[in-house]
């Protein structure tokens, strides 16, 4: 896939981030892995990130993420494959390349390691990965990595294959400033965890599509979200906020990094485990499991999943 017709697809609909399965030696079982691509597939994402922050990037080795890739590829049918890259440029470069080879359609330039670094260095590093690949590129604003409305003007000028934004900062005036600086020529994605709370002051800021980590085991409640939010359908929205997502992220905000290890237990939940988390992150306790298991009865999710 292009990286024009990547942009138009990443802005058709909602977005996805498969976990990433693996065995209780916390090695990556690829046969489950494809089994939960190929599900996901069948309510109609329009694009999945495979090895993202939700599939624990952070936590692969850049040996593993074009095996996770080569995976997805194989068994997301005619849905296009996003694959996360990141850490210092090097290494970003090297595994953005691992990822094209393995069949990648684009990327996810995820913020580098630990260090902070002024515009230029960060404009350095983008337009790196970006000249290192054909396919098309999304730079992710959050963290240590928050370019500028200016700064993303001008790798759009320097970076044809530049293709996207996506926001998890949470300033909303800032991305209105990109918006309206930068046009039609990026396609914007809002990727605050568990974003669907944030979705409507982002829909206002132009952001209308965003990424899902609940897609991973309620998808047809997460379509029946994104479906209401872009109607208008309030009633719906504020029903789905109530009932499911407020209560989630309470549960999801007891530890940290309970953004991905929640993903995961909901999995478990509704029949379809993924495995463990890798350390440094770690599992949900088995009380808070059933307070899970109990928000996704409650919002009647599990009957939409099935």
């Amino acid at each position: 896939m292009n990286p024009v017709e990547l942009k138009t697809a990443v802005g058709s609909g909602l977005l996805s981030f498969p976990v990433t399965h693996f065995d209780n030696d916390l090695q990556f079982n690829e046969e489950a892995y494809r089994s939960h691509v190929e599900w996901l597939a069948g309510y109609d994402a329009s694009v999945l990130f495979a090895a993202g922050g939700t599939g624990e990037f952070f936590s692969l080795s850049p040996s593993e993420i074009p095996t996770v890739i080569h995976a997805a590829k194989a068994s997301a049918g005619k849905t296009p494959i996003i694959s996360g890259t990141g850490y210092g440029t090097a290494l970003a470069v090297e595994i953005a390349k691992g990822a094209e080879k393995a069949g990648a359609d684009g990327l996810l330039l995820l913020p580098p390691y630990l260090m902070f670094a002024e515009q230029e260095g960060l404009i350095a590093h983008v337009k790196a990965v970006c000249s290192a690949v054909g396919i098309g590129v999304i730079v992710y604003n959050r963290d240590n990595a928050v370019l500028t409305a200016d700064s993303i003007a001008r790798l759009c000028d320097e970076c044809p294959n530049l293709i996207g934004f996506k926001d998890g900062v949470g300033d909303v005036d800032k991305v209105i400033e990109i918006t309206a600086k930068i046009g039609d020529r990026l396609v914007y994605v809002g990727g605050m965890p568990t974003h669907e709370v944030y979705a409507q002051a982002y829909f206002a800021a132009g952001v209308t599509t965003y990424s899902s980590a609940v897609f991973n085991f309620v998808p047809q409640m997460a379509q029946t979200f994104y479906s209401a939010l872009r109607s208008g359908n309030q009633a719906t929205v504020d029903q789905i906020l109530k009932d499911f997502f407020f209560p989630f992220v309470a549960l999801r905000n007891r530890k940290k990094g309970y953004a991905v290890s929640i993903i995961k237990a909901g999995l478990d939940v509704i029949g379809r485990e993924a495995g463990p988390v890798r350390p440094p992150l770690t599992n949900l306790t088995a009380e808070e499991r059933t307070l899970l298991e109990r928000i996704v009865r409650a919002s009647d999710a599990a009957k939409q999943a099935a």
